[in-house]
């Protein structure tokens, strides 16, 4: 799931248009951020299922570990945020990108690792949101 989108990432970042690379980065994300926070239970909307006392365990830990895409709406403001946040990887980007062949290749190998570092962790903070849950209520035991 995160080579697929990291590779489009990539591909993306290699057409010299301005910020065609961003603009495809924006919509990566915003289809597979819901994606994996809906596999581990924590998309805003089946946060809202669960029991009030769940949910707000759930958003406390996720507050607590910094856990910022979790049990939110994923909107362009939050992908634009999160990609300021890689903010150095994206300006060398812009700018290789522009430079022939190795240039396009540089911007593409950027592309890829940031796109994969975002998915990966907010992977990692789910799953640490999870384990607190998980922890919290016991259920760890019956597991090993």
């Amino acid at each position: 799931m995160s080579n697929k989108r990291s590779f489009l990432s990539a591909a993306a970042s290699v057409v010299p248009v301005p910020f065609t690379d961003i603009a495809t980065d924006v919509v990566l994300l915003k289809q597979i951020i819901p994606s994996i926070s809906e596999k581990f239970g924590l998309s805003k909307e089946q946060i809202d299922e669960y029991n009030p006392q769940i949910a707000i365990f759930i958003y406390d830990a996720a507050k607590r570990l910094g856990a910022n895409m979790v049990g939110k709406y994923v909107t362009k403001e939050l992908i634009i945020q999160i990609l300021k946040k890689m903010g150095v990887r994206l300006t060398a980007k812009q700018a290789t990108k522009y430079v022939p062949l190795i240039g396009q290749a540089i911007s593409a190998g950027i592309s890829y690792t940031a796109m994969r570092f975002i998915i990966h962790s907010h992977i990692n903070e789910c799953y640490q949101v999870a384990m607190a849950f998980v922890e919290a209520e016991g259920i760890g035991k019956n597991l090993h």
